[in-house]
C-alpha cells in the first residue's frame, strides 16, 4: 500500500519505466475507464475519445523512464494531458467548415426500445456539449470524473474560487437547457 499523500501509480510507472508488461496493463485497468470517459464527454465522439486514450497513454510510456516522483500526480498529469488532446481537435472542428454534415449511423437503441431514456441522455449531452468550454471541463471533471474542487482546480489552472464560479455558471446554463424536463418525472 502507498504511504499517505503519495502516489499510488509511481511504482507502475516504475515498472512501465522498465518495460514491464504487468505494471503497463495495471496501469492501463487503473486509469484507460477514467480518461475514456474524461474525452468522450468533452469530445462527445467516441472514436476522437479513443483517439485521445491512444495518444495520453503513448505519451505517458514515453514519459515513464524519466517520471520524478514528489512532482504532480500521476493520475493529474494524465487528466492534463487528456484535456489538452480534446482541446487540441476541438479546435481542429472549429477550423475545418464542411459543406455538409457527415453522414452518422445512428448506434443508439432501437426505436422501439428505450426512446424517452436515449432522448433524456441525448438531450444532457447536447446541453453539456453547448457549455463553453471551460463550463464543461469544471462540471465534467467535478461530476463525471469525480475529482474533488482543489485537485480540478489544480487542473485547470484556475483557483479554488474560479472553479466554483465556473461550476456555478455551468449547472445555471445545465438546468435552464433542461428545464423543459423537470415536469416529465424524469
Amino acid at each position: 500500500m502507498a504511504a499517505e499523500g503519495s502516489d499510488p501509480d509511481e511504482a507502475l510507472l516504475t515498472g512501465v519505466g522498465r518495460g514491464d508488461p504487468a505494471a503497463v496493463r495495471q496501469l492501463l485497468d487503473r486509469r484507460l475507464p477514467r480518461v475514456l470517459a474524461l474525452a468522450r464527454r468533452m469530445l462527445n465522439d467516441a472514436g476522437e475519445a479513443e483517439d485521445v486514450a491512444q495518444e495520453t497513454f503513448l505519451r505517458a510510456w514515453k514519459q515513464a523512464r524519466s517520471w520524478r516522483p514528489g512532482g504532480a500526480k500521476f493520475d493529474t498529469w494524465l487528466h492534463r494531458v487528456a484535456l489538452n488532446l480534446c482541446y487540441d481537435r476541438l479546435r481542429k472542428r472549429r477550423d475545418v467548415a464542411m459543406a455538409e454534415p457527415p453522414e452518422q449511423v445512428d448506434t443508439g437503441p432501437a426505436p422501439d426500445a428505450g426512446l424517452l431514456g436515449a432522448d433524456l441522455s441525448r438531450r444532457v449531452e447536447a446541453a453539456l456539449a453547448a457549455l463553453p468550454a471551460r463550463q464543461r471541463e469544471a462540471i465534467v471533471l467535478c461530476h463525471h470524473q469525480g475529482l474533488g474542487n482543489i485537485e480540478a482546480a489544480a487542473l485547470m489552472s484556475v483557483s479554488v474560487e474560479a472553479l466554483e464560479s465556473l461550476l456555478g455558471r455551468g449547472r445555471r446554463a445545465l438546468k435552464a437547457s433542461l428545464a423543459d424536463l423537470a415536469g416529465q418525472g424524469r
